[in-house]
C-alpha cells in the first residue's frame, strides 16, 4: 500500500494527488458553513458603518460569492503545492500553458473577490436606501444611488488593474500615469461640468435647500423640483421651468424662503404738511390698536413716525405673521391696508402728492 501511494504520475504522486483531493473535497462540504461565519465577522464591520441591519438579510447576501471565494482560494493554494507536469507545458502563442493556466486561475479569484465585495455595497446601499426612504427628503434617496454606482465603477477599475498586474505582469504603473495625464486633460475639457458634479456633492451633504422649497437665486424666485448631478431645476413663480447650474446654486446668494420664521409686511404713509401732531399721533394709535385685533394674524408689529421730510410727515408701517401660505398672507395684508385706508379717510387725513416741477421759459 506504501509503495503505491508513492508512485508518481505526471510528476506528482498518488498521495499527493489524493491529499489535494481531499483538502478540496473538505472545503467543497464545509463551504456553507465557513462561509456564513466568515459573513458574520463581515456583518460585525458592516453595521458599524450602517446601524440597525438584518443580519440575516446580509449573510444570505454574501454568501454565494463568499462559498466561491473560498472554494477557488483553497484549490488554488492546494494545486499549486502540485508540480505542473514538463509533458503538459507546452507553448501557446510564445506563452507556457503553465503560466496561462496561473493567470486564469488569478483572473478568477479577483473576478470573485470584486463580486463579493459589489455584494456589500448593494447591501449596504440597500440599508442606506430605507433609512432615506424615512425621511421627507428626496436628495437622500439620489446621493445613495449615486454613491453606489461611484464606488461600484471605482471597484471594477480597481480590479481591471488587479489583473493586468497578477495576472499577466503588466506594469500598472505606467499606466495609471498615462490614466492620470488623460484624466487630467479631460477634466480641463470638461471643467465647468466637473464644477457642476462638485457643487452637486455640496448641496447633497450641506443641504442648503431640499426638493419643494422655494428659493430666491439671481433674481430667479421658484420652488425646486428636481436636483440632479449637473443642474437644478426651478418651477419659477411665472409657472416656467428653469435650469440652474448647481455651481451657481452653490457660488450665488440663494435665499431659501421655505426657511423664513415669519413673513413681513411694510408699508410706509406720507402724510402731508398740514396734518397735526394730534393727529398723526391720533392716527398711530389707531392703527396699533387695528393691529392688536388681529393677534391670531399677526405675531409682531410696530407703528411710528420714522421722518419729517420738506413736505410730508413719514408714518412706518411694519408686522410680522407666521409663515403662512401666500395667499393668506396676502388676504391678511390687503385686509389690513383696507382698514387703514378707511381710517384715514374716517380723520380726514390726506397722503402728500409728489411736487410738480414747473419750468418757466422766456420767449426772447
Amino acid at each position: 500500500m506504501y509503495n503505491f501511494l508513492d508512485t508518481v504520475i505526471l510528476d506528482n504522486s498518488i498521495r499527493s494527488y489524493l491529499m489535494v483531493a481531499g483538502t478540496i473535497l473538505l472545503v467543497l462540504f464545509l463551504k456553507r458553513i465557513m462561509s456564513r461565519y466568515i459573513a458574520g465577522l463581515l456583518f460585525r464591520i458592516v453595521k458599524k458603518i450602517a446601524k440597525g441591519i438584518d443580519k440575516p438579510s446580509f449573510v444570505n447576501l454574501v454568501v454565494s460569492p463568499l462559498e466561491t471565494f473560498l472554494l477557488l482560494v483553497v484549490s488554488i493554494i492546494s494545486l499549486d503545492k502540485l508540480n505542473f507536469p514538463e509533458v503538459l507545458n507546452i507553448k501557446v502563442y510564445k506563452v507556457s500553458l503553465h503560466s496561462l493556466i496561473d493567470g486564469i486561475a488569478v483572473i478568477v479569484v479577483i473576478i470573485t473577490f470584486i463580486w463579493l465585495l459589489l455584494r456589500i455595497i448593494d447591501f449596504i446601499a440597500m440599508i442606506l436606501h430605507q433609512k432615506a426612504e424615512q425621511s421627507h427628503d428626496q436628495q437622500d434617496n439620489q446621493l445613495v444611488v449615486f454613491f453606489k454606482d461611484f464606488f461600484k465603477v471605482m471597484l471594477v477599475i480597481v480590479g481591471l488593474l488587479m489583473v493586468l498586474k497578477f495576472a499577466f505582469s503588466y506594469p500598472i504603473t505606467n499606466l495609471i500615469t498615462a490614466l492620470s495625464i488623460g484624466g487630467a486633460a479631460i477634466a480641463l475639457a470638461t471643467r465647468e461640468s466637473l464644477e457642476n458634479l462638485i457643487a452637486s456633492f455640496i448641496i447633497f451633504i450641506d443641504k442648503p435647500f431640499m426638493l419643494g422649497d422655494i428659493v430666491k437665486v439671481n433674481s430667479i424666485t421658484g420652488t425646486v423640483e428636481k436636483i440632479g448631478l449637473r443642474s437644478t431645476r426651478i418651477r419659477t413663480d411665472q409657472k416656467t421651468y428653469v435650469t440652474m447650474p448647481n455651481k451657481q446654486m452653490v457660488d450665488s446668494v440663494m435665499d431659501n424662503l421655505s426657511l423664513r420664521t415669519q413673513r413681513r409686511a411694510f408699508l410706509q404713509l406720507e402724510l402731508t404738511a398740514e396734518t397735526s401732531r394730534e393727529t398723526i399721533q391720533q392716527l398711530i394709535l389707531r392703527i396699533q390698536q387695528l393691529l392688536q385685533l388681529r393677534k391670531d394674524q399677526v405675531e409682531s408689529s410696530s407703528v411710528i413716525l420714522s421722518d419729517i421730510v420738506k413736505n410730508n410727515f413719514i408714518v412706518q408701517v411694519e408686522f410680522f405673521t407666521a409663515p403662512v401660505p401666500v395667499a393668506d398672507f396676502n388676504a391678511t395684508r390687503q385686509d389690513l391696508y383696507l382698514s387703514i385706508i378707511e381710517l384715514m379717510d374716517e380723520m380726514n387725513i390726506r397722503l402728500a402728492a409728489k411736487e410738480n416741477e414747473i419750468v418757466v421759459t422766456r420767449e426772447n
